[in-house]
This record gives C-alpha cells, structure tokens and sequence, in this order.
C-alpha cells in the first residue's frame, strides 16, 4: 500500500507570491496536473483568496508511477517557485528505512527545498492508529 497526503502554497518569493511570472508558472503547472491520471489518487491546483495551493492525495495497492510522477512534481514547484511552502504525509510497505512500513514520513518544503522527516503525530502506525 502506498498512502499520501499533502498541500503547496505557491510563491514565486518567500517575500512576494508574485514576483511577476506567476501566471506564466501557474500556466505551465496546469498543464502539468492535466497530465495526471492516477485510478485512485488526485492533484488539484486550486485557488484562495487570490493564493494558488495544490492538493495531492492518493491511496494505491503498491507504491508505481504515482510516486515517480509525485516526486518529481515536488520537485518542479520547489524549482520554479522557491517561495512555496507545504507538507506531504506519505507512507508505504515498500518504505525503507528510516521510517520504515510501519510509520508516516513528512516530506516538508520551504525556500525552495524538500527536507524528509520522520512523523511524531501518526507513527508508529500500530499502535497509534491502527491494532
């Protein structure tokens, strides 16, 4: 099973969400999301009070092309816009260590840079929230 959750708030800046080429970035990661076809997972680019976020949520058998494909959208956000922010929550059988199969990892993003860590709030899996 390969289970993942998470958001991005899209800034061009970590001073300013628009420095000028938003629209052009946004353009070009809309195309992007349209190109995601996952059976049991989703990514949504949406908009809040004029802020740009992107949802991703997904629930597979094993871990296939969605993590490449997730992987390597993290990627492009933290290049092209290097203020964005936001957290992933994902784990997987086929996890290695550290955290293993049995506990969530975090993937945090800030400044332009993806740091992993190991979740306090939900791991252990068993016993926290699953016998």
């Amino acid at each position: 099973m390969y289970e993942f959750h998470g958001w991005f708030a899209l800034a061009e800046s970590a001073e300013e969400s628009d420095t000028g080429t938003r629209e052009e970035g946004v353009a070009d990661l809309q195309r992007q999301v349209a190109e995601i076809d996952w059976a049991t997972g989703a990514v949504n680019l949406g908009v809040l009070n004029g802020e740009y976020f992107v949802r991703v949520d997904g629930l597979m058998n094993r871990m296939r092309d969605e993590a490449e494909d997730l992987d390597a959208l993290l990627l492009w956000i933290a290049e092209r816009f290097p203020g964005s922010y936001g957290l992933l929550y994902e784990r997987a059988d086929e996890m290695p260590e550290p955290p293993g199969p049995g506990a969530f990892r975090v993937r945090r993003m800030a400044r332009g840079r993806i740091d992993i860590a190991t979740d306090p709030f939900l791991s252990p899996v068993n016993p926290v929230i699953e016998d």
